[in-house]
């Protein structure tokens, strides 16, 4: 039988949406206060969530100690009290949206993920507010 799991973690991290070449009055008009030259920041909520079949030897799909991990290890520790725009490698040249974040924290999770036999990475979701997220499968 196919289960998923889900590991939650937080990081606080800032941004700024704009575009180089435009002007920052197109950029406010655009992106609003998200345009602020001074950043702006937010308190994530990252939900990772794998899938598979449980190993009945272990009686579970992964240590969740060694999902944390890796997720600390491949995020976290890039993300959290960091400048999107500027410090984070696999952000580089991209719009710090919640949705290519999204996206991007996925693409970096995979691999590590994958490495266990029979384990999958799901979906991985991102609140940027309470209010607003994005949910990426891959593909």
């Amino acid at each position: 039988m196919l289960i998923y799991i889900t590991r939650r973690e937080h990081f606080n991290a800032a941004h700024r949406m704009y575009r180089e070449e435009w002007s920052a009055e197109k950029n406010v008009e655009v992106f609003g206060k998200c345009a602020n030259p001074n950043w702006h920041g937010h308190n994530y909520n990252l939900f990772v969530t794998l899938k598979g079949h449980v190993d009945y030897t272990k009686a579970y799909l992964m240590d969740l100690k060694e999902l944390k991990a890796i997720i600390n290890k491949h995020i976290i520790e890039k993300l959290d009290h960091k400048n999107l725009n500027l410090d984070v490698a696999f952000m580089k040249g991209k719009m710090a949206t919640t949705e290519l974040l999204c996206i991007e924290i996925f693409n970096q999770l995979k691999t590590p993920i994958e490495d266990n036999e029979g384990v999958f990475l799901h979906s991985v979701k991102l609140y940027e507010t309470e209010n607003n997220s994005a949910e990426y499968f891959g593909g």
